[in-house]
C-alpha cells in the first residue's frame, strides 16, 4: 500500500506521521511544539517546512489533517486555543502549498476511528470515544465508519451542559471535569478548606505538593493525592468524574454502543482514582436496561493515536 502523511494539529502540539494505514506502525514520527504567541501562520509554516520534506522523502500523494477543532468541507471552523484559524480554508491552503490533496477532520473523530480499527474497539461495531485531557472531546464509529463527519460537529461530549442550571455557554462538562477544570475546582476546594481551618492537613500536603502555590496545582497531582488517600482530593475527583459519568451515560442511553474508549491525558491517572470512581458514576446514571450491555475500557493507542487516525482519514476509511 502506498505511504500516506498524518497531521495532528493540536494547542500544544503538532504531530506528523508516515505510514500505509494499514496498522497502527508509523514508518515516521515528527513532533513538534506550538507557540501560541505565533498564532496559526507559526504553525503553517512549520508543517509547510516539515510536511514538505516528508512528502518529498516517501513519495506521498495524499494526507490526512486531524485538527483540534470544529471542522467541515476542509475548513477549520475556529481553534479555541490558537488564535488565526477561524474560516480557514485549510485543505485548499495544503494542496496549494504542499501540492497533493488533504482530508481534514476533527482530531477526536480521528482518534476514535483509529481506536476502532487498530485500539481497544477493534472488536466492537459501536465504539464511543472519549478524551479527558485539556479538553474533552467525543468521537462515534458504526460499522467502521465515522459518524457525522459531514457535520462540523459530533459527539461532542464535553460541551454538554450537565443540568437545567447550566444556561452559560462556559457551563459544560469539559469545564468542571477536562484536566483544567478539575485542577480549579480541585484548587478552589482546598482555599475554602483552609479558610474554614488553616490546619487542615489534607490542604496542607496540597500546598506542600504544590510547592507553597496552588495554583501549580494540576489534575495529575490531584489523582496521586487521591491515589495516596488524601480524602479532600477523593472528593475533587469524585466531583469531577461525576460529571463525566453523567455525561458518558447520556451518550449510552442515547447511542447504546458496545464499548465507550476512554483516553487523554487525565485518563492516565490510574484505575483506582479515575476509571473505579468513573465506572460508578456511568452506572448511577445510564438507563437501566442498558446497564450491562456495554464495556468502558481505556484506550491503546497512545499519544500516537490521532496520527494513525490520520492516515485513515488520508485512506478514505472514514467512510465519507
Amino acid at each position: 500500500m502506498a505511504n500516506r502523511l498524518a497531521i495532528e494539529i493540536g494547542g500544544t502540539k503538532l504531530q506528523l506521521g508516515v505510514g500505509d494505514g494499514s496498522s497502527a506502525k508509523l514508518d515516521a514520527l515528527l513532533r513538534r511544539d506550538v507557540d501560541p504567541v505565533l498564532g496559526a501562520n507559526g504553525i503553517l509554516a512549520t508543517i509547510e517546512s516539515e510536511a514538505g520534506e516528508l512528502v518529498r522523502a516517501y513519495g506521498i500523494e495524499r494526507a490526512g489533517i486531524a485538527f483540534g477543532g470544529p471542522v467541515e468541507a476542509g475548513v477549520v471552523t475556529t481553534s479555541h486555543q490558537i488564535a488565526g484559524w477561524d474560516r480557514f480554508p485549510l485543505a485548499r491552503w495544503f494542496r496549494d502549498r504542499l501540492g497533493i490533496s488533504a482530508v481534514v477532520g476533527n482530531d477526536c473523530d480521528a482518534a476514535a476511528l483509529a481506536e476502532s480499527r487498530f485500539g481497544a474497539g477493534r472488536s466492537s461495531r459501536a465504539v464511543f470515544y472519549v478524551t479527558v485531557g485539556t479538553g474533552i472531546g467525543g468521537g462515534l464509529v458504526i460499522g467502521g465508519r465515522l459518524h457525522g463527519f459531514d457535520r462540523p460537529a459530533v459527539a461532542e461530549i464535553g460541551h454538554l451542559r450537565p443540568g437545567l442550571d447550566a444556561v452559560s455557554e462556559t457551563s459544560t462538562v469539559e469545564s468542571m471535569a477536562s484536566g483544567w477544570g478539575l485542577a480549579r475546582g480541585a484548587r478552589r476546594i482546598c482555599e475554602e478548606a483552609l479558610e474554614k481551618d488553616a490546619a487542615c492537613a489534607d490542604a496542607i500536603e496540597w500546598r506542600q505538593r504544590a510547592g507553597g502555590d496552588l495554583s501549580r496545582l494540576t489534575a495529575k497531582d490531584i489523582g496521586d493525592l487521591a491515589s495516596r488517600g488524601n480524602a479532600m482530593a477523593q472528593q475533587a475527583m469524585t466531583r469531577s468524574l461525576n460529571v463525566l459519568g453523567w455525561a458518558i451515560a447520556q451518550a449510552v442511553t442515547l447511542i447504546a454502543p458496545d464499548v465507550v474508549v476512554v483516553g487523554g491525558g487525565v485518563s492516565l491517572i490510574g484505575e483506582r482514582a479515575f476509571f473505579e470512581p468513573l465506572l460508578e458514576a456511568v452506572a448511577r446514571y445510564v438507563f437501566p436496561p442498558l446497564r450491562d450491555r456495554f464495556r468502558i475500557v481505556a484506550a491503546e493507542l497512545g499519544e500516537e493515536v490521532v496520527v494513525v487516525g490520520g492516515l485513515l482519514l488520508a485512506t478514505g476509511a472514514h467512510g465519507d
